[in-house]
């Protein structure tokens, strides 16, 4: 069953789904969950959603503030602080359901937000579980990767110039989050394949999608890196999922930062003959991806109980 959701978050209201299971009444393991750059709930999560409820997990997805159906008025801005308090909001909000038992709460993230489940492994202890798939580990050696040396000076000087732009006048100016022409357009990744995708998702089950983020964003993005916090993550169950040849969120990355997770609860799951957008526009390994979740949930989160 899908229900529609609203909680606060920073001042504004935040919306999304819970998916609890068809059997049962609860309260149920529960896993929260959001998306990656730029998109909105709609976008893939839902097949993951449904199927850990099929499995009696329930589930929370929602949108960020400032995108889809959330409030916010700064559209399209991606903060990822911002985002990960969006997360541990959700938390707080999961823990007032009475279908939800509060002792058993996992977080699950899907590239951008694949690294913010990390950091809250490592930060907030009511994260039993999590699982981190394709996850952004360190933002800066991604974009000087994905654009290339030329492209990464021209992204930085359209990230100044942006900068010296909102100083004066307030005004963002926006980057797409993919683009065809990636020898000319600015964008945060600079992918053919991936606007042909996201374009397709937009026009069929996600019209709240939009291809633009504010060129801060990409900033920002520059000086995230998830690895002090997953050195951290000393206690607390952690799946890494990575796509083989992944060339986007750098799939040898986040091997080598599933290496430095203390905690010996811990899977590494390698999707093989596969890449980082094929996770989305592939089924067969969208269900590879979401099995490998959902037994892992099964495994390290539905057991716990609640404590005394």
């Amino acid at each position: 069953m899908r229900t529609d959701i609203e909680f606060p978050s920073g001042g504004e209201t935040v919306r999304g789904w819970l998916f609890t299971p068809d059997e049962g009444e609860g309260p149920f393991p529960t896993v929260v969950m959001a998306g990656g750059w730029c998109y909105v709930k709609e976008i893939v999560q839902p097949h993951y959603a449904q199927m850990f409820a099929d499995h009696g997990i329930a589930a929370i997805l929602f949108d960020y503030r400032n995108f889809g159906d959330s409030d916010g008025g700064r559209r399209q801005h991606i903060d990822p602080q911002m985002q990960i308090e969006d997360y541990r909001n959700a938390i707080s909000f999961a823990e007032t359901l009475d279908v939800v038992d509060a002792d058993r709460i996992g977080s699950w993230g899907l590239s951008y937000s694949g690294g913010h489940a990390l950091v809250l492994a490592a930060i907030d202890p009511r994260v039993r579980c999590t699982v981190s798939q394709i996850p952004v580990i360190d933002g800066h050696l991604n974009m000087r990767l994905a654009n290339g040396t030329v492209g990464f000076r021209r992204l930085e000087a359209a990230i100044l110039e942006a900068r010296r732009t909102r100083f004066a006048t307030g005004e963002d100016t926006y980057f797409p989050h993919f683009t065809l022409d990636v020898e000319q357009e600015i964008s945060a990744w600079p992918n053919a394949d991936g606007y042909e995708l996201f374009e397709g998702f937009r026009k069929t089950v996600a019209p709240n999608y939009s291809l633009d983020a504010t060129a801060e964003s990409v900033e920002l993005l520059m000086q995230y890196d998830v690895r002090p916090f997953a050195r951290r993550i000393v206690d607390t169950p952690t799946l890494v999922i990575v796509a083989e040849n992944d060339d986007i969120t750098l799939w040898d990355e986040a091997m080598r930062v599933f290496a430095e997770i203390p905690t010996a609860k811990k899977r590494l799951t390698v999707i093989d003959k596969s890449d980082h957008l094929a996770l989305y526009s592939e089924r067969s390994l969208l269900e590879r991806c979401a099995r490998a979740a959902t037994e892992w949930f099964l495994e390290r989160l539905v057991p716990l109980g609640r404590r005394a």
